[in-house]
Parts: C-alpha cells; sequence; structure tokens
C-alpha cells in the first residue's frame, strides 16, 4: 500500500452521476445538481453554516449558528471566538475536512449596516482538493 495516495472519491469518477444539488436553487426546476466530491462538500458547508440549529424539525442539532454572532458586539474577541467556532464545528461534523485558515473580516459601507464576511480555506483529505468558502451575513 502506498502512503500518502491520492484517493480519488467513487463518486467523481461517474461524470454523469449527480451527487446532489447546489445552493442557491438558480436552475430550471429551482435545481442545480453537483457532480464532484469539492462542490458537494462546499454545498453541504453553506447549508450547514446557514442553518441554525433547531432549524430543522428531524434534527434539531444541525446547523452551524452563524446568524448567533449578528447581534454580538464587533471587536476582536468576537471575531476570536468566531474563528473557533467554526474551526471546532467543521472538526466535528465534516471528519473529511481539514480547516487551512479561517480569516473574519469586517466590512463598513456605512455606518447602520456592517457585515461579517466569513472565509474558510479547506482541503478534502486524502483527495488533494482544496477550496474556499466565503460567506457574508450582517
Amino acid at each position: 500500500m502506498a502512503f500518502g495516495a491520492k484517493r480519488i472519491q467513487p463518486i467523481d469518477t461517474r461524470p454523469g452521476t449527480a451527487v446532489g444539488f447546489s445552493i442557491p436553487f438558480t436552475g430550471n426546476t429551482g435545481f442545480n445538481s453537483t457532480y464532484t466530491t469539492r462542490d458537494a462538500t462546499k454545498t453541504n458547508l453553506i447549508n450547514y453554516f446557514l442553518t441554525n440549529s433547531g432549524d430543522r424539525y428531524d434534527n434539531p442539532l444541525f446547523g452551524g449558528n452563524l446568524r448567533q454572532f449578528i447581534f454580538e458586539q464587533i471587536q476582536q474577541d468576537t471575531f476570536d471566538d468566531l474563528t473557533s467556532d467554526v474551526q471546532a464545528k467543521i472538526a466535528a461534523n465534516f471528519p473529511s475536512v481539514q480547516v487551512e485558515q479561517v480569516l473574519i473580516n469586517q466590512t463598513n459601507q456605512n455606518t447602520d449596516y456592517n457585515t461579517i464576511v466569513v472565509t474558510v480555506k479547506y482541503s478534502i483529505i486524502n483527495t488533494g482538493t482544496s477550496d474556499t468558502l466565503q460567506i457574508a451575513f450582517g
């Protein structure tokens, strides 16, 4: 057995087989299919972090709760807590995803409107696949 060998997910070897659907829903029927592990993982992360715990009746613990930070005081401690929270939740809920970096940026377009942008750079373990996820909320 070769060590450090790149493993290709079985779903990536069948290009005509969809493995999920992408967010946002924009296709002709409302859904666009995802066909690769990379796209499916990114969509799953977006879905997870934009869902609050308790939003899903059958799975009340599902959700990243990013919106809980909307009404927090915007200061460095909040950014540090948010960074730790994102890293811990990905480690606990997505074992095939390795977080490389979490960046939190605040944009002040005017004094009444603040937006926080969470950027997560991650890789999918044993696939050689890396990607970046950006979620803006405020």
